[in-house]
C-alpha cells in the first residue's frame, strides 16, 4: 500500500487509509492532493481519493478517479479493493465480488479483502463461497475466536451442521480449562447453545442433552436453558421430566401459552387441530382448574379452557372470564374471544350469555346471581361488547342501535366511535364510517393510532387528500410525505394506492406500490451489516434465525399486496394504454404554427419552474442543516418532481414484462394464495404464453377446484385454445400434444364439452351467488347470443338464511362484496345497465347501509336528501331537521359538521 512512493509521500498515503477510517475525509483529501501534486498518475492515491471522493456524496468524481487509478496500476490490489468498495456502497454486489476477486488475484492472503468478501458471499447466499473464504481466513488467523465461529456458521448455513458442530468443539479444545473470564460468559453461553441447537437439529438429541447438563454452569441464559432442555426431552419421549420443566417454566412465567401448549403435550392431552374426546376435555378441565388455584392472576390459565370446554361448562368458564373484564372494562376483550367464533355453537353462547349479562344490569344494577352493585361502566363496555358480536355476526343493524345505546350511555369514550365506525365500514357506509373515526381522532389529538385508523377510514372511503392531511399531523416538519415513505409506514402507502387504483390513478397508485416494494428491498440490504456484527457478538442463533426471516421476507402479506397491487397497474396499463408521446405529436401537429409555439413555450417555463422549485428547495434545506464535521454534505430529499407518476408510466415500455417480474417473486414466495395464480393467469394469457397459462390453471385447482375463479379461468383457458388456429411449427404442435393430454387428465372436462362442465359446476353450487355468476360469465363466453338468459341465471339466485342461531333475528348469505362484484359484472362484461339497475334495486334492500347501492339509511342516500332540501328554500326548517334526523341516526351522534366536510 503506497510502497512506490517516497518514504514522505508514503506516511501520506498511509494518512489518507487512517482518515478514511476516522471518517476524516476532508483531511485525507488533503493528504491524497498533496501526493498527487508531485505524482499525477499514481494509482493507488487516485482510488483513495476516489473513496474519499464518495463518502462526501460526490460519486460521478469518485467512480472517475477510481477507474483512473485501476487503469494506472491493473496490479495493485489497493485499486480493485477499493473499486469493489465503490461498488459495495452503491449495493453492486456482484460486481464488489469480481472485484473482490480480482484483488485476491494479486494479494491472495489479505484478510481484510477476505472478509471483506466473506460478507457480500453471506449476503448473496454463495454458500459454498462463503465457506471456501471463511476457512481461509481460518487458516490465515486460527488465533482469532470470529474466525472459528464464522468458519462453523457458513458450514450451517451450508446445510452441513455435523461439520459445524465438529469445528466448534475443535475450537472448544484450543480454550483454557478455566475459560470464559467473567467479561466474556454471555458470549461464550450462547455460542455453547448454538452448539446444542445445532446437534438437535442433526438429530442427535441425546448428545445434545447430555452436552447441556455437562455445561450448565458456562451457560448464563437460564431461561434459554430450560426451554432447550425441555424441547430435548419432549422429543426424546421423556415426557416425565419435561412435565416438570414446564411446570418451572409456567412458574416463571403463567402467561406464556406455549409452555401451556408443552404441558399438554407431556401430558398426552394435545390436539393440533383443537379436537379432544369427552375423556381427553375432562382431563384439560381438571388440569386447568388446578393451574388456576396456583395461578389465579394468570389471564391465560382463564382463557385456554374456552377453547376446548364445550356446552355448559363452556358457558360456566366464559361466564367466569368474561364478568371482570366486563367490570375492569378492557377495550380488547372482543378480539380476545374472536377466535371462539369459529367453534360450532360458541357464537350463540357468548351472545345468549352477554345478553343475559345486560338484562341483568339493566334491571338490577348488577349481574346475575349476585348482590353486589356494578359499576355504571360495566353496562357501557356490556354494549360495547354486543355491538362487536353482531357485527361479527352481520347483523349491522342490531349492532348500531347497541353501539348508538352505548355513546348515548357515555359519550366520551373513543372506543366506541371507532367500532361504530368499523361496523359502518362492514355495512358498507365508507364516508359514515371515516366520519366516525374522525371524531373520534378530535376527542384526543395526541394519540396516534387514533389518527392511523382515521386515515385508514378516509383512504377506504377514497378520501386521499383529507386522508395526507390528516396522516401528515404526526410527521416531523418539512417534507412529510417523504417523511411518511421513510418510516416505512407500509399500511398508509398500500392503502393509498388501493385507493388510487379504485379512481382509475394508476400514476400514483404504482407509485405506492412499487414504494413498498423498495422497503422490502431495503430490509434485505439491512441484514448485511449483521453479517459481521453478528459473529462478532455471538448472538448466533438469533443471527441464523434472521437469515432465514430474509429468505422468506417476500412471503410477508404487505409485499403480496404491494406486488399484486403493482401487477394489476401494468395490466390495466396493457389493456388502456395511457397517451404516448407519438400520438402528443399527432396532437400538436393539428395545432397552428403560433399555437404550437405558445403550448411549447408554456410547457418549458412550467418545467423550468417546477426544477428551480426543487432546486431551492434543496438548497435552503442543505444550507439549514449545513456540512458536518467530516466534511460530508447533509443533502436534503429531492423533491418528488413526478408526484402524479405521469413519467413513471411513460417511461414503462412492456407493462406484461414489468408484471412478470412481480410475478415471479409472488410464484416463488406467495405459492399457496389464490391470487397470485390469477394474476399469472391473466398475465400470460395476454403474453400468449399458453403453458404458463395452463400451469397457472393447474395450480388454481389443486389449491381449491371448486373456486368460482379457478372455474372461470379453467374454462376460458380451453375456449381461448379452441379458437386458436391450427399448430403449424414443430413446437406448436408439441404444445398442443400436451395439452389434450392434460385435458384428458382434467376430471372436471372429462369426456365433456365446455358448456357440459359448466352446466355440472352450476348444479354443484347452484345455491351460491358467486358461483352461478361465473357459469353465467362463461355462458357468455361459450354462447355470446344466450344474453338474456345469462341474465336470468344471475337474478334467479335467492338470498338464503345463513345457519345461525343468533337471538335477535337471522343473516342473509350474500356477502356486500359479492354483491357488487355481481353488479359489475352486469353494468360491464355483459353491457346490461338495465340489469345492473335492478339488482342494485335489490341488494340495496338487503344492505340498507350501503353506499354503493345507495341503501336507505346510507350516507349517499342522506347527502342527496340533505343537498335536495338546501335547494328548496320554501321547505326550510322542518324538512331540514327531518334530514339531520335521518343521518344522526347512524353518523356521529348528531354532530354533523365533520361529516359534510368529509363527504364533500
Amino acid at each position: 500500500m503506497g510502497a512506490s512512493l517516497p518514504p514522505k509521500e508514503a506516511n501520506l498515503f498511509k494518512l489518507i487509509v487512517k482518515s478514511y477510517e476516522t471518517k476524516q475525509y476532508k483531511k485525507g483529501l488533503k493528504a491524497a492532493d498533496a501526493i498527487l501534486k508531485k505524482f499525477p498518475e499514481h494509482g493507488e492515491t487516485l482510488s483513495m481519493k476516489g473513496l474519499t471522493l464518495n463518502c462526501m456524496d460526490r460519486k460521478s468524481e469518485a467512480y472517475e478517479l477510481v477507474r483512473r487509478g485501476l487503469k494506472n496500476d491493473l496490479k495493485s490490489h489497493v485499486c480493485w479493493h477499493v473499486y469493489g468498495l465503490l461498488y459495495r456502497s452503491d449495493r453492486e454486489y456482484r460486481e464488489a465480488i469480481k472485484c473482490y476477486r480480482n484483488a485476491l488475484k494479486i494479494d491472495p492472503d489479505n484478510i481484510e479483502i477476505l472478509r471483506d468478501l466473506s460478507l457480500l458471499q453471506a449476503q448473496m447466499r454463495d454458500l459454498s463461497g462463503f465457506v471456501e473464504t471463511r476457512q481461509q481466513l481460518l487458516t490465515l488467523k486460527p488465533n482469532h475466536r470470529m474466525n472459528w465461529i464464522g468458519f462453523a456458521v457458513s458450514h450451517h448455513l451450508n446445510s452441513n451442521g455435523s461439520k459445524a458442530v465438529d469445528i466448534l468443539e475443535a475450537y472448544e479444545g484450543t480454550l483454557e480449562d478455566d475459560y470464559p473470564p467473567d467479561n466474556e460468559r454471555c458470549e461464550h453461553g450462547e455460542m455453547l447453545l448454538y452448539k446444542i441447537s445445532l446437534l438437535e437439529e442433526c438429530g442427535l438429541l441425546e448428545r445434545a442433552l447430555e452436552e447441556l447438563h455437562k455445561k450448565e454452569s458456562k451457560i448464563v441464559d437460564k431461561l434459554a436453558y430450560k426451554e432447550q432442555q425441555v424441547s430435548l426431552l419432549v422429543k426424546l419421549n421423556r415426557l416425565e421430566e419435561g412435565e416438570k420443566i414446564y411446570r418451572v417454566l409456567l412458574s416463571m412465567n403463567p402467561d406464556n401459552y406455549r409452555y401451556y401448549s408443552g404441558l399438554q403435550k407431556c401430558l398426552g392431552l394435545y390436539s393440533e387441530k383443537g379436537q379432544y374426546s369427552s375423556e381427553e376435555i375432562l382431563q384439560l378441565d381438571a388440569l386447568y382448574k388446578s393451574l388456576r388455584e396456583q395461578y389465579s392472576w394468570s389471564s391465560a390459565v382463564k382463557r385456554i379452557p374456552l377453547d376446548f370446554l364445550q356446552g355448559e361448562k363452556f358457558r360456566e368458564a366464559a361466564d367466569n372470564y368474561i364478568r371482570p373484564l366486563l367490570t375492569k372494562g378492557v377495550p380488547s376483550l372482543f378480539s380476545d374471544l374472536c377466535p371462539l367464533y369459529d367453534h360450532p355453537g360458541k357464537a350463540g353462547i357468548i351472545e345468549q350469555l352477554i345478553l343475559a349479562l345486560e338484562s341483568s344490569i339493566k334491571t338490577s344494577g348488577g349481574y346475575p346471581g349476585r348482590a353486589e352493585k356494578e359499576p355504571p361502566s360495566t353496562l357501557m363496555w356490556t354494549l360495547f361488547l354486543l355491538a362487536q358480536h353482531y357485527d361479527r355476526r352481520g347483523q349491522y343493524e342490531t349492532a348500531l342501535a347497541k353501539i348508538d345505546e352505548a355513546i348515548e350511555h357515555t359519550p366520551t369514550v373513543i372506543d366506541l366511535y371507532l367500532v361504530k365506525g368499523r361496523i359502518l365500514k362492514h355495512a358498507g357506509d365508507l364516508a359514515a364510517a371515516a366520519a366516525l373515526a374522525d371524531e373520534a381522532r378530535c376527542m384526543d389529538l395526541a394519540d396516534r393510532f387514533i389518527n392511523s385508523e382515521c386515515v385508514k377510514r378516509m383512504l377506504q372511503a377514497d378520501q386521499v387528500g383529507l386522508a395526507e392531511k390528516t396522516a401528515v399531523l404526526f410527521t416531523k416538519d418539512g417534507d412529510q410525505h417523504n417523511n411518511l415513505h421513510d418510516m416505512q409506514c407500509m399500511w398508509y402507502e398500500l392503502a393509498s394506492g388501493e385507493s388510487y387504483f379504485r379512481q382509475g390513478d394508476l400514476g400514483r397508485a404504482l407509485k405506492k406500490f412499487l414504494a413498498v416494494e423498495k422497503h422490502y428491498a431495503d430490509m434485505t440490504e439491512d441484514q448485511f451489516d449483521f453479517h459481521s456484527y453478528c459473529l462478532r457478538k455471538m448472538t448466533l442463533r438469533a443471527y441464523v434465525e434472521m437469515l432465514k426471516f430474509q429468505d422468506r421476507l417476500h412471503s410477508h402479506a404487505y409485499f403480496h399486496k404491494a406486488a399484486a397491487g403493482a401487477i394489476r397497474c401494468y395490466v390495466k396499463l396493457y389493456d388502456c394504454p395511457s397517451k404516448s408521446s407519438n400520438d402528443e405529436d399527432d396532437e400538436m401537429s393539428k395545432l397552428l404554427p403560433a399555437q404550437k409555439k405558445k403550448l411549447r413555450q408554456k410547457q418549458r417555463k412550467a418545467e423550468a419552474r417546477a426544477k428551480k422549485e426543487a432546486e431551492d428547495k434543496n438548497e435552503e434545506e442543505s444550507t439549514a442543516t449545513g456540512n458536518s464535521k467530516s466534511g460530508k454534505r447533509q443533502h436534503a430529499k429531492p423533491v418528488d418532481l413526478d408526484p402524479h407518476g405521469v413519467k413513471l408510466l411513460q417511461q414503462v415500455e412492456d407493462p406484461l414484462l414489468e408484471a412478470t417480474k412481480y410475478l415471479k417473486l409472488l410464484q416463488k414466495n406467495s405459492s399457496d394464495s389464490l391470487e397470485t395464480h390469477l394474476l399469472s393467469f391473466e398475465v400470460n394469457m395476454r403474453r400468449q404464453k399458453v403453458l404458463l397459462a395452463y400451469q397457472a390453471v393447474k395450480q388454481l385447482l389443486r389449491l381449491d377446484a371448486d373456486n368460482p375463479d379457478s372455474h372461470r379461468c379453467l374454462i376460458q383457458f380451453f375456449h381461448k385454445v379452441d379458437s386458436m388456429a391450427a399448430p403449424v411449427t414443430d413446437s406448436d404442435k408439441l404444445v398442443w400434444s400436451v395439452l389434450e393430454a392434460e385435458r384428458a387428465t382434467l376430471s372436471q372436462l372429462h369426456e365433456k364439452s365446455l358448456i357440459e362442465a359448466n352446466n355440472s359446476f352450476l348444479e354443484k353450487n347452484k345455491d351460491s351467488v358467486m358461483h352461478r355468476a361465473a357459469a353465467a360469465e362463461i355462458l357468455y363466453v361459450l354462447e355470446p347470443n344466450k344474453k338474456p338468459e345469462v341474465i336470468k341465471l344471475i337474478e334467479d339466485t335467492t338470498n338464503n338464511l345463513e345457519s345461525t342461531n343468533g337471538a335477535l333475528g337471522p343473516v342473509k348469505e350474500w356477502k356486500l362484496k359479492d354483491c357488487i362484484a355481481v353488479h359489475k359484472l352486469l353494468g360491464t362484461v355483459l353491457g346490461d345497465p338495465d340489469a345492473a339497475s335492478r339488482w342494485k334495486v335489490r341488494c340495496a334492500e338487503y344492505f340498507p347501509f350501503s353506499c354503493y347501492f345507495e341503501g336507505i339509511h346510507s350516507s349517499a342516500v342522506s347527502k342527496s336528501a340533505d343537498e335536495k332540501i338546501c335547494k328548496t328554500p320554501e321547505n326550510g326548517g322542518l324538512n331540514h331537521q327531518k334530514a339531520g334526523q335521518s343521518i344522526d341516526s347512524h353518523s356521529v351522534n348528531g354532530k354533523l359538521e365533520t361529516f359534510k366536510d368529509l363527504t364533500i
